[in-house]
This record gives structure tokens, sequence and C-alpha cells, in this order.
């Protein structure tokens, strides 16, 4: 009896997402070698409302470089405040695409050749380009309007370049997808997203004279 009663707890839950698919639609990004079918987004979301998150707005996978094993990362409703983006992170992992003894760990939820742990908050301050706007991770040392400025400069590409950097690789970088703005005394430092997806991101350290900035380093974080 107690058998029969969780199993129809699972496909009423998986029935109850099927619905939800249906009329809200979710919004997804995947990689090549890691496409869920639309049975194994509905038992996808089934297990992230076990493991606490209640809404998913997004579903994405992405490469674990320099591995071959790809991984899923579910993405909650955005709530925002003023400047501040906040929404729900959910990783979770899937037999198929990791090594052969993996397993879950501890404290992890399993669901079929699914499993995950508990989602966490991810926060983003939204900076504004004239209409349009952009989202940033950390902020350290800096205003917001301070980190605009900063960002205005490059995408218009009103800029000097320093010797030590490599003008193909300025190339790669995603300059509307910024990760992070620092400042530590007169050291400025900005990331970037490399234009690949799950390629990394670039670091471009910055001399600020007036209005006036030089990317004096540029370095590369490859996952």
């Amino acid at each position: 009896m107690k058998i029969h009663k969780k199993i129809s707890a699972t496909l009423l839950s998986l029935f109850t997402f099927s619905l939800s698919l249906s009329s809200y639609g979710l919004d997804r990004d995947y990689v090549p070698r890691a496409i869920l079918t639309k049975d194994q987004e509905k038992e996808v979301m089934a297990l992230a409302k076990k493991c606490g998150m209640e809404k998913v707005s997004k579903i994405s996978t992405h490469n674990m470089y320099p591995t071959p094993f790809r991984a899923i990362q579910l993405q909650g409703p955005e709530q925002i405040k003023g400047r501040e983006v906040s929404y729900q992170i959910l990783s979770m992992s899937y037999s198929e695409w990791l090594d052969p003894q993996a397993k879950p760990g501890k404290g992890e939820i399993k669901m079929g050749k699914f499993w995950a742990s508990k989602p966490y908050t991810q926060k983003k301050t939204i900076l504004k380009i004239g209409k349009k706007q952009f989202r940033t991770g950390s902020i350290n040392g800096m205003t917001p309007e301070e980190c605009e400025s900063i960002l205005k400069l490059l995408l218009s590409k009103k800029y000097e370049i320093g010797p030590a950097v490599n003008k193909r690789s300025l190339e790669e970088v995603s300059w509307d997808k910024p990760n992070h703005f620092s400042k530590r005394g007169e050291s400025v430092s900005v990331g970037f997203l490399h234009k690949a997806k799950d390629a990394g991101f670039f670091d471009l350290q910055i001399k600020m004279a007036g209005k006036k900035i030089t990317i004096e380093q540029m370095f590369q974080a490859i996952p």
C-alpha cells in the first residue's frame, strides 16, 4: 500500500508539472550534447520541487570543461527590487552525463537518474546604459553609477590598450555580459564572459584617468 501511494504521488507530481510546462512555457538553453526530452524535463521539474524549488522559469545545460561531462541548471523566476535582481538556482546531475562511478552526495535527493541538493539564491545588479539594461554579478568598492560609466566606454570602444594586451583576445569578449566590477585603491578590475558558451570569462585590469580608461592587462579564466 505504501509503495502504491508513493508511486501515485510521483505520477501526480509529474502530471502537475506537465500542466505547468504546457500552460506557462519554459525557457530552454541546451548545449548540443545535453538536450533533455519532454519526459526528462517533467522529471527534472518534479525533482526541483522536492528539493524546495517551487517555480522554474528556465532549464539550461552546460559542458563541464575540460572533462567530457555535462550538467543541468534550473533557474527560478526573477524578483526585482530597484537595481537588485534575485532568483533561485538549482544545480542538478544526470548519471548518463557523468562518470559511471558518480553517485549522489550526502543530503542530495535522487529521482530516477537525476539528483540535486538544495537551491541557492543568485543576486545581480542592473546597470543602465541609455535604454539598455545589463546585469552584473558582484560589485566591490564601486557604485553602480561608476560601473555604468566604465561599461559605457567599453561598449563604445572608447579605451586605450596597453602593450601587454592581446588585441585578438578582446574580440572574444562578450561586452554585453559583465560579471564583476571591483576597485581597490586605483586598481580597477572588470570581468566579462567569453563569447563561447562555457568557455570561462576574461578579467580586465583597467587604469582610469578622468574619463579616459586604459586596459593594461587581460587574463582569461578557463573552466
